[in-house]
């Protein structure tokens, strides 16, 4: 955000104030679109100077109901190989070779009934039209905060009463690029300062973030404009102790590390990025309230296979280690392979967005199984340190053959190591895609997704799998939502849902992912569905968690 007339003074309190301002008396490296197939940086953003927005529960509602979407936030391929096929290519591969884990059963457990679900914000109260939904949300102590696209926000109390919006984003600003809403919506609760992170991205090259001032989200926020130089598409954040992360597709693939004890104070703020990643990368994002050991670095993950990236099909984690005095000493470091079983790339061809049937309409929609889905929460349980994440592949029983590939990493020494792995896909002939993964404090974890083909309406279900049961193995579905309505035109769906857990207790379950009540071309809605394991709360008797 352009900031006239600052003053010599208010450079110099920017200098006392972010540590990271010491080292930018020298000329940064200059950002730049970066080639892939080479990690680059760090390279050092401009300072940005906050301003502080008007309280959350002042701001008029949204009322801007477009006829048709100004703008689609993009999905694009930056690397160049493969089809970009968002016109609509079809072409899929003759055989299919099944998943190697889909005959790992069904845990004998049952997962729990919902709590109870609530319509959050939809179409009719955001873009008019718009797809994806980008539909997520986040729960902290007393309220959930959910967010779509282009840009809508509502604040809830934690029974589902709507108590603040649905009220622009881009209206906690009121000047600069962010004063518009474009998409592309994150919102996370922060456990260990119990404040909020808001964002969204503008154009041509803006990150927008709002961080709360106080633990209520109706209250104000600190709002920064950060120039990114190419554009941030689909960007994803973490929470961590040294820093908010955010990872992004530009001309490559991108991590970056923004201030957080600076921008959580309402100071001046510039990020550190690293650039020539070759697929999309998923920060970190800290669950519980257990921090990591003191000078863990931020953690990163993707996933590559043999038939597009070469090599035996793997995750990759890397290392972000931020010197937020010296940022020239910032490393990024990896990739650090995982070894995974064998899994399909892409559902059905890379960067095909037609793909998903659904009842009552030949419209498809993408299966966004190019890159990991949003989120990788970490958890730190004292004698070891776990992370989980969710992607879609191909090889799975439904009629495109999409599935959800989950995994648990452990690490009680290093490294990382793969410590359990499923593929979610029943056989009963739907598909599955739009996943979102998290794990309460016991462990038990739940995995919440999107179930479509051309015999029934897209639904919202979700499974879940105690501490206990055989690795690798979740218990039977249950349903969110199961809609009369699918999508009759357009091929984007979502692209991302959130799953996230109850800080106030530490095991009830929010997940929020999008629906149609009715076919129609682009009036979905969002459900967000509340759940709990049983033995995660108190008076259950609960074993002690081992590393098996």
């Amino acid at each position: 955000m352009s900031r006239r007339g600052i003053t010599a003074g208010i450079i110099l309190l920017v200098m006392a104030f972010l540590p990271i301002e010491s080292a930018l008396g020298e000329a940064p490296k200059v950002l730049s679109p970066q080639p892939a197939g080479g990690i680059q940086g760090p390279f050092v953003g401009p300072v940005v100077v906050p301003s502080v927005s008007r309280a959350a529960r002042d701001l008029p509602l949204a009322t801007d109901k477009l006829a048709a979407p100004a703008y689609v936030p993009p999905r694009q391929n930056p690397l160049g190989f493969g089809p970009d096929s968002s016109t609509g290519d079809t072409s899929r591969p003759a055989a299919r070779e099944l998943d190697p884990l889909l005959m790992a059963g069904v845990a004998s457990g049952r997962t729990p009934d919902l709590d109870f679900v609530f319509d959050a914000t939809g179409n009719p109260a955001a873009c008019g039209g718009c797809k994806p939904s980008d539909a997520n949300g986040d729960v902290g102590p007393n309220h959930y905060v959910h967010i779509v696209n282009a840009t809508k926000v509502a604040i809830y109390s934690k029974s589902g009463t709507l108590l603040s919006g649905p009220f622009n984003l881009s209206s906690l600003w009121s000047v600069g690029n962010c004063t518009s809403d474009l998409g592309d919506p994150i919102v996370l609760y922060d456990p260990l300062a119990d404040r909020w992170l808001l964002s969204q991205f503008a154009t041509p090259n803006d990150v927008c973030i709002a961080i709360s001032q106080t633990a209520n989200p109706t209250g104000a926020y600190h709002t920064y404009d950060f120039n990114t130089v190419s554009f941030p598409d689909y960007m994803k954040f973490g929470v961590w102790p040294d820093a908010y992360y955010m990872s992004a597709n530009e001309s490559s693939y991108t991590a970056y590390a923004l201030p957080r004890e600076s921008m959580l104070l309402g100071l001046p703020a510039s990020y550190l990025k690293f650039t020539g990643m070759t697929n999309m990368l998923m920060p970190a994002d800290l669950d519980g309230h257990m921090r990591p050991p003191v000078g863990s670095p931020g953690i990163f993950y993707t996933f590559k296979d043999d038939s597009y990236h070469g090599g035996a099909d793997r995750l990759e984690l890397y290392s972000f280690h931020v010197d937020w005095a010296t940022p020239a000493n910032s490393t990024f470091t990896g990739p650090a392979d995982v070894p995974i079983s064998s899994f399909t790339y892409t559902v059905c061809g890379f960067f095909v967005f037609n793909c998903i049937r659904q009842l009552d309409t030949v419209a498809r929609f993408d299966a966004v199984s190019e890159w990991p889905m949003f989120r990788f929460p970490y958890r730190n349980f004292g004698s070891f340190e776990s992370l989980v994440g969710s992607f879609v592949v191909g090889g799975g029983r439904g009629e495109e053959g999409a599935a959800i590939r989950w995994f648990e990493l452990r690490r009680a020494v290093p490294p990382w190591l793969l410590y359990q792995e499923g593929t979610q896909d029943p056989a009963d002939g739907h598909d599955r895609s739009n996943p979102s993964i998290a794990m309460d404090q016991k462990g038990n974890i739940a995995l919440g997704y999107t179930v479509s083909s051309s015999a029934i309406h897209p639904q919202i279900r979700y499974a879940t799998r105690l501490a206990s049961d055989p690795l690798g193995t979740l218990q039977a579905e249950a349903f969110v939502v199961a809609p009369a309505g699918s999508q009759t035109s357009g091929s984007r769906w979502g692209d991302y849902s959130a799953m996230a857990v109850d800080p106030a207790d530490d095991c009830s379950f929010w997940y929020t992912n999008q629906y149609y009540a009715a076919n129609s071309a682009g009036n979905w809605s969002t459900a967000v569905g509340v759940f709990t394991i049983p033995s995660c709360l108190p008076g259950y008797l609960n074993l002690p968690l081992v590393l098996r």
